[in-house]
């Protein structure tokens, strides 16, 4: 049985690394030294990943989950 693919591992492997790495910037505050591909942003925050507060990228439940080893 083919188990099937949740949250961004659905997206290819390239693409789920890259987007890891901008939620992981998100979550460390990284954003001022390295600025996240707006078109990232808008895809986390279509997805649910990410919610913008007073014009800064936040982390939702599900962004942090993201997060969490396997997930």
């Amino acid at each position: 049985m083919i188990e099937q693919k949740r949250g961004l591992n659905g997206f290819g492997l390239d693409n789920a690394i890259r987007l890891r790495w901008v939620l992981r910037d998100i979550n460390g505050n990284r954003l001022k030294w390295s600025a996240a591909d707006p078109n990232d942003l808008h895809f986390l925050e279509q997805m649910g990943f990410v919610e913008i507060r007073n014009g800064v990228p936040s982390l939702t439940i599900k962004g942090l989950g993201e997060l969490e080893p396997g997930g």
